[in-house]
């Protein structure tokens, strides 16, 4: 394994194949690029490995690497993702998949074309509580979904829906299997140049509605998913990884004018996310099979992330935002 891109996110990648390699697992981190040559050095002497300023240099250096995260800048995703793929590297490419759909299109075919596994690394996918609440889903028509932040300086090169609604676009998505009919959306830039918060309503074309709030300027973090469904509300938390399921049943006699309601609360292992999402990456290397988040569905969640921001264009225009600032 190599890790290209060792800022705060990709760190935490060469942490944990590290962990996973003192666990026992069958990997071995080789090596860290990062074009910062003294942060990938820092970074290689923290987790045993080298450190290297290009691609080339480590693939030179070390030809046995089979498979890679990529956690550089989102625009850089198709340059490091392609010079890895060219060389029979596997990837694991940090969301979003791109910064546009062509780039993302071109991802997926050069990992088609070179027949290399293609992740994305939406990481609410592999939380715990994200996993038992998959099973619950029956035909679910509503959901409420927040996701704050405080300010960050980093990932400023996107707005607030690729930075961090994207992660909820992608679940959702996964839970309702059904196309985006109707989006509505309004953003606004707080202390960047991009949206910092934003709402958004989707309409699905099965009828559910979903509306999603993000903002990385909040004073609190939260962490929070909520859906209704026929006789059943289920609340998700994905930072505590706990879900809770409200269901109303009706007892033999008892008339529907009086349900009983019961609260159960599915068992969960906890697990970081993280480690679960690598895990999962490397048994896709291994096996040769389609990783839980392909491409494909990194460019699905990128295709509605993408008509959202141009939504809040179109709002911002509507309502003559810039000469409201």
């Amino acid at each position: 394994m190599a890790v290209v891109g060792v800022g705060a996110f990709g760190r935490n990648h060469a942490r944990i194949y590290h962990q996973l390699a003192q666990q026992g697992e069958a990997v071995r981190l080789v090596g860290v690029v990062d074009p910062d040559v003294a942060r990938a050095d820092a970074v290689a002497a923290e987790f045993g490995c080298r450190g290297f300023g290009s691609i080339e240099r480590l693939v030179t250096t070390h030809s046995e690497v089979q498979a890679a995260s990529v956690a550089v800048p989102t625009v850089l995703h198709l340059e490091t993702a392609r010079a890895l793929m060219q060389v029979g590297v596997d990837v694991l490419v940090e969301k979003p998949l791109a910064p546009s759909l062509a780039e993302a299109d071109e991802l997926v075919g050069l990992a088609q074309r070179s027949n290399r596994v293609g992740q994305v690394g939406h990481l609410e996918r592999f939380n715990p509580a994200v996993r038992a609440t998959a099973p619950l889903i029956t035909q679910p028509m509503f959901f409420e979904v927040h996701r704050l932040s405080v300010f960050t300086p980093r990932s400023l090169d996107v707005d607030v829906i690729l930075d961090l609604m994207i992660h909820d676009l992608d679940v959702v998505l996964w839970l309702v299997k059904s196309p985006v009919r109707e989006i509505r959306a309004v953003g606004l830039p707080i202390l960047s140049g991009k949206a910092d918060i934003a709402n958004v309503r989707l309409e699905f074309e099965s009828g559910c509605v979903a509306n999603f709030t993000a903002s990385r300027v909040s004073t609190e973090r939260v962490r929070k998913l909520r859906f209704f469904q026929p006789r059943q509300y289920v609340s998700l938390d994905y930072s505590r990884q706990e879900v809770l399921v409200f269901s109303v049943g009706e007892s033999a006699g008892t008339p529907s004018v009086n349900p009983q309601i019961k609260v159960a609360k599915p068992p969960i292992v906890a697990e970081e996310p993280l480690q679960a999402e690598l895990r999962s990456f490397l048994g896709a290397v291994r096996t040769r099979s389609k990783p839980l988040v392909s491409f494909e569905d990194g460019r699905r969640a990128l295709a509605v992330a993408l008509d959202i921001v141009a939504a809040i264009g179109e709002h911002s225009q509507k309502v003559q935002l810039e000469q409201l600032r």
